[in-house]
């Protein structure tokens, strides 16, 4: 269970605006659960960890057992934003953090990332990695002409259609069910494909296919982690108050409305949730930066960037919060041994686990950033789990519906991201866009 904690404002808001805020996330909520609200044609993730059925799954696991069989042991995904984030978040958060070099048998495939920039140098290196080992690949796109995964498909596939017989049999498509040209091309070539949800925008889309296949080729349980999505489900449904969602929609509302703090930090103390941290600002940053509202998200990993970020949070400009991702339990033990010397004056941890040290400094640093004027949120789990990964996406997903429509802000959709894009083609000659390659040329 997903528990929030907002005891680090308490110094800094009155009863009775948090209780106007919930009211008005309560509002919100209601506007959710009805679909009455702006973009309400997206919102196919509600009820995806209930509803989910054990075919997909199964599905999943069918193209595992295939690449297996084939000695399969690196598998490429393909796609950017929301069609790679939610997936990268849960293996990283689940793998070991050293299983690339550690030695033995491999249970599963190793799973790289591509599509999601334009960089040559990183392409380049990806194929020197392919060319070393038994490659299988999953492209998400819904339309299939993204710029940056169009790209690195293109360069993919082609590897792999020249130095595989069985090409057809290595390349999964994860794509619209009836349109666009990766559909196409899936039926032409005879890919496996698994259907993005026309309900289910791409930043909402992790306990889809988007996310649940690469999870199951990694090796990890997604029963599990729809167990914990669907735990949260139901708790953030619930009009209460003590809906964990309606509470964290309601603090950072109010923080930003009434006392002007625009950035919100998500801090973790375990570096395998860095990209919880990336999955979260694209939720946030998509859904609420618009109409020239909106909370500016941030990341941070304590403590290894109490060493750099660390001085601006505790003295810089009073524009920020913090939303602080708490593990309550370690996964591993490590206990602090003596030294005789104690030339590093660690004797008197002697006996305790790194855990107890990271939790001291966890609560060292709150102190020390409320004192300095940062508000902080609490965000807690029981341990790094699929279970409790699963309940976090889910929570954070509602949380971000409510929050956005407290805001006025239709959380579903992302007019902004097509400004860079039209500019791009425009520089890039693509067919169709003569009259604007003409006018940017003139302007530069």
């Amino acid at each position: 269970m997903v528990k929030v904690n907002l005891g680090g404002c308490d110094s800094f808001v009155k009863d009775a605006d948090y209780k106007v805020y919930v009211e008005k996330a309560l509002e919100a909520l209601d506007i959710l659960k009805s679909g009455s609200g702006a973009g309400n044609d997206f919102l196919g993730w509600k009820h995806l960890p209930s509803e989910t059925p054990e075919s997909l799954i199964a599905d999943c696991e069918a193209v595992r057992d295939c690449w297996k069989a084939k000695g399969v042991d690196l598998v490429v995904v393909i796609g950017i934003g929301g069609s790679y984030l939610g997936a990268r978040c849960a293996i990283e958060a689940l793998s070991h953090n050293f299983a690339k070099q550690l030695s033995g048998k491999k249970d599963a495939p190793e799973v790289v990332f591509a599509g999601n920039n334009l960089s040559e140098e990183y392409l380049a290196e990806l194929m020197d990695l392919v060319a070393e080992r038994n490659v299988a690949t999953v492209v998400i796109s819904k339309s299939g002409t993204t710029t940056e995964p169009a790209v690195a498909f293109r360069v993919v596939k082609e590897y792999i259609e020249k130095n595989y017989k069985d090409a057809s049999e290595r390349i999964v498509a994860i794509t619209d069910a009836k349109k666009g040209a990766l559909k196409t091309l899936a039926t032409q070539e005879g890919y496996k494909t698994f259907v993005v949800p026309d309900n289910v925008g791409g930043r909402y889309s992790v306990l889809t296919p988007v996310g649940l296949l690469p999870i199951v080729l990694a090796g990890f349980d997604v029963r599990e982690m729809l167990a914990g999505a669907k735990e949260m489900e139901e708790a953030c449904l619930v009009k209460s108050e003590g809906n964990p969602a309606v509470k964290y929609a309601a603090m950072r509302n109010l923080l930003y409305s009434e006392l002007g703090k625009k950035v919100e930090i998500l801090v973790a103390y375990n570096p395998k949730l860095q990209y919880l941290g990336e999955w979260w600002k694209q939720l946030y940053g998509e859904s609420e930066g618009k109409e020239l509202k909106g909370i500016f998200p941030a990341s941070v990993n304590f403590t290894t960037d109490l060493h750099s970020m660390g001085q601006f949070i505790q003295e810089g400009e009073r524009i920020m919060f913090e939303t602080v991702v708490s593990v309550e339990k370690s996964n591993r033990s490590v206990i602090i041994g003596s030294d005789p010397q104690n030339l590093d004056q660690l004797n008197y941890l002697a006996g305790q686990h790194v855990e107890h040290c990271n939790a001291m400094a966890q609560l060292g640093t709150k102190l020390a950033h409320i004192d300095g004027g940062v508000p902080q949120l609490e965000v807690s789990i029981e341990k790094l789990s699929a279970f409790n990964l699963g309940g976090l996406f889910q929570f954070f997903e509602y949380a971000c519906g409510i929050s956005a429509y407290v805001l006025g802000i239709n959380p579903f959709n992302q007019p902004g991201v097509e400004a860079y894009k039209k500019n791009m083609f425009a520089l890039l000659e693509k067919p169709g866009y003569e009259e604007q390659t003409k006018a940017i040329k003139e302007r530069l």
